[in-house]
């Protein structure tokens, strides 16, 4: 018996085979806690994530929640988060797009990427951290990091603590 494959068919296995490929995209879950505070005057924070090399220079801008609603009093303040300024702020042209939000309330915050798209798609394989920025107005400061490597050859996880204004920073990562 003869099988002839028609059109509809072959575009059912096009399409078959580009899920699948999509699907072995590695992938990196961000989770970062704002804690509820019980103080007088309570602003949100605004935050900084990014990825750093063992150099400590910035492999990747993840997010940078501020002001954005008022954009010249928002990104006055942002030098507050000294290290993120210091080491790649003062160098972006703001709002950084895919990057830049309004800050976040507490709670949990999740954030996604895949390794077929920016910025992980240009990450070259090494040994990096997480670092994590957050200040507040009439708050503190306070940096977290996580240290991992790219890519990871096994499902990972790995988490650190705030003690103010973060809590619990973890980094899932997905071969």
């Amino acid at each position: 018996m003869k099988y002839a494959v028609t059109t509809r068919q072959w575009l059912a296995a096009a399409m078959l085979a580009a899920t699948g490929a999509t699907a072995t995209a590695a992938e990196m879950t961000v989770t970062i806690n704002i804690p509820r505070l019980d103080v007088a005057e309570y602003h949100r924070p605004y935050l900084a994530a990014w990825i750093e090399r063992a150099d400590q220079s910035v492999a990747a801008n993840l997010a940078v929640w501020y002001e954005v609603k008022n954009t010249k009093e928002g990104t006055k303040w942002l030098a507050d988060l000294r290290q993120w300024w210091r080491r790649s702020g003062r160098d972006q042209a703001l709002p950084i797009d895919g990057v830049t939000g309004a800050t976040r309330p507490a709670g949990q915050h999740i954030l996604k990427f895949d390794s077929k798209q920016a910025p992980l798609s240009s990450l070259a394989p090494g040994s990096y951290s997480l670092v994590v920025e957050a200040v507040r107005e009439v708050g503190g400061r306070e940096v977290v990091k996580v240290p991992f490597t790219w890519p990871a050859a096994a499902a990972a996880n790995a988490s650190a603590s705030g003690k103010t204004e973060l809590g619990a920073i973890s980094l899932s990562l997905i071969p």
